[in-house]
């Protein structure tokens, strides 16, 4: 990860700038880390579990696997698709199925601990279903 040091106050379109720098991958742990953030400052009593709950339940497909399943999907619908890129686009679609399983297990968990319904929390945490091809 590069190293960014700064020494003046910078405007939030400065910072922007700055962060637009990073590779997808550093980008995402950025991200976590200020969503993070974000959530101590909000909950700064939210217990551990539910903080790390809410943290997981909020990870996204890596880019590159989102792009490649998009791709794919776009080929599937204009019937281009070849027997090799079928077989990857069933891989990618478990992947993809799996994740959101753990997801909502994820989600079902903190429902739980926060005596709700799994649609009350994802409404409340503005959280959409998944959609898909």
């Amino acid at each position: 990860m590069p190293t960014i040091q700064i020494k003046a106050q910078l405007s939030l379109d400065e910072l922007l700038k700055m962060v637009e720098q990073f590779s997808s991958a550093e980008l995402e742990k950025f991200v976590f880390r200020v969503f993070a953030l974000h959530v101590q400052r909000k909950a700064p009593q939210l217990p551990n579990r539910e903080f790390e709950l809410l943290f997981k339940a909020n990870q996204n497909i890596p880019d590159d696997i989102q792009t490649r399943y998009d791709e794919l999907i776009a080929k599937r619908q204009i019937e281009t698709l070849t027997t090799d890129e079928y077989q990857q686009l069933l891989q990618l679609t478990e992947q993809f199925e799996q994740f959101e399983a753990i997801r909502i297990e994820t989600l079902a968990e903190l429902a739980q601990i926060r005596q709700t319904s799994l649609t009350h929390l994802m409404k409340e945490l503005n959280i959409q279903p998944p959609a898909y091809a």
